[in-house]
């Protein structure tokens, strides 16, 4: 997990909360706001632990929000192992790191959006289509679904 960070036509800031399993590259959650604090974090990690379970573990890099007490004890009452990137070192977190390019150079970077709404409708959007119809060449040229149905 990572956030990105991009402007409204506006000027005004939002983040973007980028989830993604690391074994078929899914992505699994993009959470857009202004503001993305340890409580929507916990959140969205609840909704898709519901729809898909628990992992083994979380990786992410040493940001406030993934190193609260907040995530530890979604964690700990999960059984959820966190591994926390060296700082300064974002290769060891290198899927969601390409995965945040691809989100950058694909969509992101070509519109400007009015709202927060119409970009998280249009991340939505982007999302299926990444999963089920853009073929990922780090996984031979396939889509993550595709990838997740191999092994099911």
């Amino acid at each position: 997990m990572d956030f990105m960070h991009d402007q409204l036509a506006d000027g005004r800031s939002f983040r973007i909360f980028n989830l993604i399993d690391d074994f078929n590259r899914e992505a699994l959650g993009m959470e857009i706001d202004v503001s993305l604090p340890a409580e929507r974090v916990v959140r969205a990690l609840d909704q898709v632990i519901e729809w898909r379970g628990k992992p083994q573990a979380i990786r992410s890099d040493n940001g406030p929000e993934f190193i609260s007490t907040k995530l530890a004890e979604l964690a700990k009452k999960r059984g959820i192992r966190l591994d926390f990137i060296q700082p300064g070192n974002p290769q060891q977190s290198a899927y969601v790191e390409r995965y945040n390019r691809t989100v950058r150079y694909d969509w992101l970077g070509h519109y400007l959006f009015e709202s927060i709404a119409e970009v998280q409708d249009y991340g939505t959007n982007w999302i299926w289509t990444y999963n089920h119809e853009r073929p990922n060449m780090a996984l031979g040229g396939i889509t993550p679904k595709q990838k997740l149905a191999l092994v099911a």
